[in-house]
């Protein structure tokens, strides 16, 4: 008979919000479907974002009932990449396994997810959902995110990452050592490895008729992240806008000139365009100048040692 010891341990990073009615379904299945493999066993780190519900009430009760289920209280909301990176400090698995909390992520498929990481061909695998379970703005979103991260840190172009994702540990060691309040997940992976396998499998409908926690000012604040976390590309893409007005400047300043000295009795028309332009060039200004300033205000923040997250209890957890 195989040993405790023996057996190759999975860690399961939930990170929980708005999810009192899915986060019990979930914990059962990950239960059966790892006791349907004896060479397996599993430990579960449950993070509560600071939920509105009452989640961490469920996440105390099956704490209490299976020690290897382990939950953790975050003080205040966080957001989804955080919460995930707090629960990647108590792992203790040879595999670490990134699920939801809604019952979308096929869990069933975890065997399936697993073989492209164990053959030790890849360091992560991520589902590959032909269809999203989604509303359409959370799609675009997700597709937005993507484009940004293959633009401004050179994603391979048909990668694109779900919900699903499992990876060795060394992986998620890499990850957790990032300290600066602003992570984005995709950057921190593609920042340990470009060896990333895409797995198909079939999403499912969220387990209750809730609705996702995950709103439009946290998909937009994901957007923001990916933009300024880990390239100066956009800074980069400022100076050259700011050299091609420049030069179209100079360029009609000369135009003027010369039109004026061939004709100077001409009366220079084009009120109506050249307030356009006006306007135009200098909302680019704007934007850019608000974009050196979200830099700044990040780099000021992460200086100042701004903690990623402050844990308030836990459960099942070790404290040293």
């Amino acid at each position: 008979m195989m040993t405790e010891s023996n057996k190759t341990l999975l860690s399961f990073v939930i990170p929980c919000y708005r999810s009192e009615h899915t986060i019990e379904a979930v914990y059962r299945e990950i239960v059966d479907v790892v006791s349907e493999n004896e060479s397996y066993d599993y430990e579960i780190i449950a993070v509560n974002d600071c939920s509105p519900d009452q989640v961490w009430t469920k996440l105390i009760s099956i704490a209490d009932g299976d020690p290897k289920f382990k939950a953790i209280n975050l003080v205040r909301n966080c957001g989804k990449n955080i919460a995930i990176l707090a629960g990647y400090h108590f792992i203790h698995g040879d595999y670490v396994v990134n699920i939801d909390d809604d019952y979308q992520c096929p869990v069933n498929e975890l065997w399936k997810l697993l073989g492209p990481v164990e053959s030790g061909q890849y360091d992560v695998a991520t589902a590959q959902y032909a269809v999203k379970k989604e509303s359409w703005w959370k799609v675009l979103g997700s597709r937005i995110n993507a484009s940004v991260a293959r633009n401004l840190l050179d994603m391979p172009k048909e990668l694109f990452f779900e919900n699903f994702v499992v990876m060795k540990r060394f992986v998620a060691d890499e990850m957790r050592s990032y300290i600066n309040p602003y992570p984005y997940f995709e950057g921190l992976i593609l920042k340990v490895t470009k060896k990333i396998a895409m797995v198909p499998m079939q999403e499912r409908e969220r387990g209750d008729d809730q609705g996702t926690g995950f709103t439009f000012r946290k998909s937009f604040s994901m957007f923001a992240n990916g933009l300024t976390a880990f390239s100066v590309k956009p800074l980069r893409i400022s100076t050259v806008l700011g050299s091609v007005f420049a030069l179209a400047g100079f360029i009609w300043m000369v135009v003027i000139i010369i039109r004026k000295l061939i004709s100077p009795a001409e009366i220079m028309e084009g009120y109506s365009s050249i307030m356009a332009i006006i306007l135009f060039s200098s909302g680019c200004i704007m934007l850019m100048l608000g974009l050196i300033g979200e830099y700044l205000g990040r780099i000021y923040i992460s200086i100042n040692h701004y903690p990623q997250y402050t844990v308030r209890e836990t459960r099942n957890i070790n404290e040293e």
